[in-house]
């Protein structure tokens, strides 16, 4: 099994950053193409892949609204996932999930993750 605990939400103001941190306890390199990922969701919508990680190669994937705003990172040997995200805009406030999974399909599809964590607020006033 696989815990995942993200920290490092909080409120800013529109332009500015935050780093989110996920330590993931158990084994994350699960087969056959193992992914780790961070979802938003705001109120009254979906959950929405953001950024993703293919842990055999480490290729990044994003999605479009947050493509040279936000850096996807992992520290290998402490197993922390990271999300940078830079040029914050009112419209990325959500609450914030990192999550780990068999890879068994599309990497912003979260069915395709088994392993999620509680989440971190994220916050940003215009």
């Amino acid at each position: 099994s696989v815990e995942l605990v993200e920290s490092g939400g909080g409120s800013v103001q529109a332009g500015g950053s935050l780093r989110l941190s996920c330590v993931a306890s158990g084994d994350v390199n699960m087969e056959p193409n193992p992914l780790m990922g961070w979802f938003r969701q705001a109120p009254g919508k979906g959950r929405e892949g953001v950024a993703a990680m293919r842990l055999s190669d480490g290729r990044e994937f994003y999605v479009d609204s947050v493509k040279g705003r936000f850096t996807i990172s992992r520290d290998n040997v402490q197993n922390v996932l990271f999300l940078e995200m830079d040029s914050l805009k009112p419209e990325d406030t959500a609450m914030y999930y990192c999550a780990a999974g068999r890879g068994m399909g599309y990497a912003f599809e979260p069915l395709t993750y088994q392993f999620w964590g509680q989440g971190t607020q994220v916050t940003v006033s215009s």
